[in-house]
């Protein structure tokens, strides 16, 4: 079904952009999970998106209060460089949230959320 939106369209019927529709998957992700970026395309309703999912993330501000750490690649790693602050930062903050890597720095399948 395709979705149109107009101006005249009350805002309570109008089509989510993507990036909401992404925004809003995001926030379904509860602490202590995580979610590969092509999972959470699709659970956004934009499967193949994968690296548009990573693109937009990274394109958060700072302070931005959605849970970009919990979002990981395929392989089941961080997918910063090892080593920058950005890197560090999620480590610390999934760690905090109880999750626990490999010393080959992977997370377990039983964190994933799906």
């Amino acid at each position: 079904m395709v979705h149109y939106v107009s101006e005249s369209m009350p805002e309570e019927i109008q089509t989510p952009s993507d990036e909401e529709k992404l925004y809003i998957a995001l926030s379904s992700v509860p602490a202590g999970r995580v979610i590969a970026y092509g999972e959470l395309a699709r659970l956004a309703g934009l499967p193949g998106r994968a690296r548009w999912v990573g693109r937009t993330l990274s394109q958060l501000p700072e302070e931005s209060a959605l849970p970009w750490h919990r979002v990981i690649n395929a392989n089941r790693r961080i997918s910063l460089p090892s080593g920058s602050p950005g890197y560090a930062e999620q480590r610390q903050r999934l760690l905090s949230e109880g999750i626990l890597f490999s010393p080959a720095g992977t997370i377990d399948r039983k964190y994933l959320l799906t």
